[in-house]
């Protein structure tokens, strides 16, 4: 394994097309906090949960500054007060720089591979590494391109590229994969560019000032730039992120890079993640490389089982362990997979390492403000009487089933193709009407509990036992 494979083997890694859907916490885009860290009622999609939402800046600022690794945080609270949300909000708030792995307790079960395997991946997906490398590069202002097609039609194109900077201009003889990565670019004459000599990548930077008056309209993504100054080619410094997980991947089999696209990476031996841990150790003292722990967040905690819980006590001590955000709603329960029972179904010894953020219910005013902010999210506008009803809804069934009449109810009033631009109270009636929250459901089955297969009731068990 060296440096220069790692990060060849990286860059040539295509982000996915990302794809914006409006999904539970979509419209939060942070935690909320002024320069002092202190959180404002209403920002950034957060509403309420003051002294949570305070508790997770200073957990964020913390990682901000590198202070914590290792560390654990419970977020604890009834259903539907805003853990998953908050635990959003951080993600936001910390930015793509810092890695964020997001898994739910259920989801180590159904995979393939062992539950410790499924969360050692988890936290090598959490952490960081940040490899810097001297590469050769030619950087200067195009002058001219002239390529030579041969004359019967057949056979590689050749030709020639002149390149300048202001203190001097360099003519270079072109093959037929620089002639493609330049047709490709879409590069002529005026461009400021940047080759790799390494790896023959062709990086537009924008046009020069000098050719600022050759049309007389450009659209408003052209950029310019200063042509350069000083040599054309230039030795520079370049850092490749990747994560410790995809280092594992990359090194544990043949062209392992290609399972990080189809995600059967399998299981990964010890042995392997020991000589990449001492590889990024030596590069750390050489100054070659940084380590960045991130953040893993489970969701749904209480449905790991004790065996899981003994590995994350063990794997919390490791010296490249990220933060861990775990998040709860249970209250005093049994712990899985044996018959004691803890505070919100994890061992003691597991919770003792924790500093556990609490969440309070909402009121009624908070509950209103966010099925606003819900409804400029999905485009839904209400009449005042309508908005009033669904707020009462929230109030008295859950804020989770009035969010989910959102968007039913604006199913309802398009199918309707009403002259009215807001939904009106009948709407919400008609839907609240045709959809059933827990309460109700539960009414109906205790109603007609003996109509259901595989019921029985109690005085049945009772004449059967008798």
């Amino acid at each position: 394994m060296t440096l220069s494979g790692i990060t060849r083997q990286a860059s040539e890694m295509k982000d996915l097309t990302k794809v914006d859907r409006i999904g539970a916490h979509s419209h939060i885009r942070g935690l909320g906090l002024d320069e002092f860290l202190q959180p404002k009622k209403i920002s950034e999609g957060m509403v309420g949960q003051m002294n949570a939402r305070r508790a997770a800046g200073l957990i964020m600022q913390m990682i901000k500054e590198s202070k914590i690794y290792g560390r654990a945080v419970l977020i604890a609270g009834e259903p539907g007060t805003g853990k998953t949300a908050i635990a959003t909000a951080l993600f936001k708030s910390l930015g793509r720089r810092t890695p964020f792995t997001i898994i739910s307790g259920s989801e180590i079960f159904s995979l393939e591979i062992s539950k410790s395997e499924a969360l050692m991946q988890a936290f090598r997906k959490s952490i960081a590494v940040k490899i810097k490398e001297e590469t050769e590069i030619i950087e200067g202002e195009v002058v001219e391109i002239t390529i030579d097609r041969p004359a019967n039609g057949t056979g590689n194109k050749t030709g020639k590229l002149t390149m300048k900077t202001t203190d001097m201009e360099t003519i270079y003889d072109l093959g037929q994969k620089m002639i493609d990565s330049l047709t490709k670019e879409k590069i002529g004459a005026g461009d400021v560019i940047i080759i790799d000599k390494s790896s023959g990548k062709i990086t537009k930077i924008g046009r020069s000032f000098t050719r600022a008056r050759d049309y007389d309209a450009m659209g408003p993504q052209t950029k310019f730039v200063q042509c350069p100054s000083g040599e054309l080619q230039k030795r520079k410094e370049v850092t490749h992120t990747v994560s410790l997980h995809e280092i594992d991947v990359i090194n544990s089999r043949t062209q392992g890079f290609l399972a990080l696209f189809s995600g059967d990476t399998g299981e990964i031996k010890a042995e392997v993640r020991q000589q990449i841990n001492e590889k990024v150790s030596e590069w750390r003292e050489e100054g070659k490389a940084e380590i960045v722990p991130g953040v893993l967040f489970i969701d749904e905690v209480h449905m790991l089982d004790i065996e899981c819980f003994s590995f994350l006590n063990r794997a919390l001590e490791s010296p490249l362990a990220p933060i861990l955000i775990v998040a709860s709603n249970r209250g005093i329960t049994k712990i899985r997979g044996t018959n004691y029972e803890s505070p919100h179904g994890m061992p003691l010894d597991l919770l003792d390492r924790m500093i556990i953020i609490s969440t309070v219910p909402y009121t009624e005013d908070e509950i209103s403000y966010i099925l606003k902010i819900r409804c400029e999210e999905e485009d839904v506008k209400f009449t005042e009487e309508a908005f009033i009803l669904l707020a009462r809804v929230a109030a008295e069934k859950s804020l989770r089933y009035a969010m989910q009449l959102i968007t039913t109810a604006n199913v309802v009033h398009l199918k309707r193709k009403s002259k009215e631009e807001a939904i009106d109270v009948g709407v919400i009636k008609r839907v609240y009407s045709l959809f059933l929250d827990v309460h109700r459901s539960s009414q109906h089955l205790e109603e007609y509990q003996a109509q259901y297969l595989f019921h029985q009731t109690v005085n049945n068990d009772v004449e059967m036992k008798s």
